[in-house]
């Protein structure tokens, strides 16, 4: 036995000899494994905070009476006034917005030409459309929904820095009023916050709708829900996304309507993007006249990709947030609704939404 344990103690012995030094980690290398987490943590602690701070924005009592005031409105796709839409389906549509709160049809009659320019070829069934819409829904206003690419991200698109190509926006409006329509609404993208030339034009093209009688309405882009994070988008992504809240204002007292285009959030949960339409309809009420109808928009279509997830961004998560934003803000705001994107797409849950949850 003794024997025995000489031979293993010689035996371990020659082992510790034999085995290697531990080699220790390059200094680089701990550096650059520590960096990393670091970076992961700068990463995913702000957003994690975010997404708190909207999951929280998305609880909480909704006011009595935050419901619509009658000011609603719906963006209608071109086939409205190409040829492709007939009698049967004005009345279709008289029926279907009959007991909802909708008193305004943007109806794509564009787009503008880069020019600024718009061919009456554009539009060759307007004067059809508006007098069916006002024979089949008395009340309702068709107002031109027109727009085009702005040359702010490429070079390809209208340059509103140009003085003619305003005068040309100017004149096309007076031309598509002209052809009866009930006010003019624009959708100019992608618009960067603080476009003094943008102002401009709204100054100009409520001179023309103010003479007439009629609204000047805009669709908006949202709001920055940080401070000052349309720059940090515009200087990583080349993309500002955002305006800021006083440059949301500055449009806001130019035009009669403004509705703000509260989808295509990337948020990936409902209640994340509920929170999101709550914050956003605040910080609009903020700074939105009480003279002007303030829109918050409702993803009325189904998309899937890195903008829009079709699960998260719903009609009921919407209007939870449109009414949670208005009772913490401006519960009894009277001009303010909702504006439904885009009849083509809608499907029968997202009108049923829209009535249960804002119109009863």
């Amino acid at each position: 036995m003794s024997q025995a344990r000489d031979v293993r103690a010689d035996a371990d012995g020659e082992a510790e000899k034999e085995a290697p030094t531990p080699v220790p980690v390059p200094r680089r290398r701990r550096w650059v494994r520590w960096s990393v987490i670091g970076l992961a943590l700068v990463v995913l602690v702000p957003l994690l905070s975010v997404a708190v701070a909207l999951r929280l924005n998305y609880a909480g009592d909704l006011a009595d009476g935050t419901r619509t005031r009658g000011k609603d409105a719906i963006w209608l796709g071109h086939a409205w006034v190409d040829g492709r839409k007939t009698d049967a389906d004005v009345r279709a549509l008289a029926r279907r917005l009959s007991d909802t709160g909708i008193r305004d049809l943007y109806v794509h009659a564009g787009p503008l030409e880069h020019d600024g320019t718009l061919p009456a070829s554009a539009y060759p069934r307007a004067r059809w459309l508006i007098g069916a819409v006002h024979e089949a829904a008395p009340g309702i206003r068709v107002q031109a929904w027109l727009g085009d690419k702005l040359a702010t991200e490429s070079p390809d698109g209208m340059r509103l820095a140009e003085k003619d190509t305003r005068a040309a926006v100017v004149r096309s409006t007076r031309q598509i009023l002209a052809a009866g329509f009930d006010g003019a609404h624009f959708d100019l993208e992608p618009l960067h916050s603080g476009d003094e030339h943008y102002l401009d034009l709204l100054d100009a093209l409520h001179e023309v709708t103010r003479a007439r009688g009629v609204p000047l309405s805009v669709a908006a882009h949202q709001i920055d829900p940080l401070p000052a994070l349309h720059s940090v988008a515009g200087t990583l992504a080349g993309h500002p996304k955002w305006w800021s809240q006083a440059y949301f204002g500055q449009v806001a007292r130019r035009v009669d309507q403004i509705a703000v285009m509260s989808y295509d959030t990337s948020t990936p949960l409902e209640s994340l993007y509920g929170g999101y339409v709550a914050q956003q309809t605040s910080l609009a009420l903020e700074v939105t006249p009480d003279s002007t109808d303030l829109l918050m928009g409702l993803p009325f279509y189904q998309e899937n990709n890195f903008d829009h997830w079709a699960f998260a961004e719903t009609v009921p998560a919407a209007v939870r947030g449109v009414r949670l934003g208005l009772s913490r803000t401006d519960a009894d705001r009277a001009n303010f609704g909702v504006a439904l994107y885009v009849d083509f797409a809608a499907r029968e849950a997202d009108w049923t939404a829209y009535e249960k949850d804002w119109v009863r």
